[in-house]
């Protein structure tokens, strides 16, 4: 058995960069071979670049509301307690509301693919483009 704590003991929350647009905070919470664990803290309009994952990612939404966009159009607007599946090679991007913190629990399985940057125009066509459900 192994107990593993909320966070990867004595390491501070990082500032995410690079394939991030805007403001977003990460935790590591797990980080093997195979499967990696954070959560995440987006500012609002703070979102991921285009990704994909090898062998697909849940995310759980811990606070806030959010999106989550598929590269096939689909706009999903997110809140706590909402966890969503991407497939394997699913293209997606995630991040905050243009008006709402959002924080995410995120399970990678296997490795990340980055691609291009979401453009401010593609963000606010989602942003105005879904209703809460």
């Amino acid at each position: 058995m192994e107990i593993i704590r909320g966070r990867v003991p004595d390491t501070p929350t990082q500032e995410r960069t690079g394939p991030f647009t805007g403001t977003a905070w990460g935790d590591h919470l797990l980080n093997t071979d195979d499967v990696a664990m954070s959560t995440v803290y987006f500012a609002p309009g703070a979102r991921t670049f285009w990704h994909h994952h090898e062998r697909g990612q849940l995310l759980t939404i811990t606070s806030g509301e959010g999106l989550v966009v598929s590269r096939d159009g689909t706009v999903a607007r997110v809140r706590a307690g909402d966890m969503v599946w991407t497939r394997p090679g699913e293209q997606h991007w995630h991040g905050a509301c243009h008006d709402s913190f959002m924080a995410h629990t995120s399970t990678t399985l296997g490795a990340t693919t980055w691609l291009e940057e979401v453009s401010c125009p593609d963000y606010t066509h989602a942003n105005d483009g879904v209703t809460a459900e």
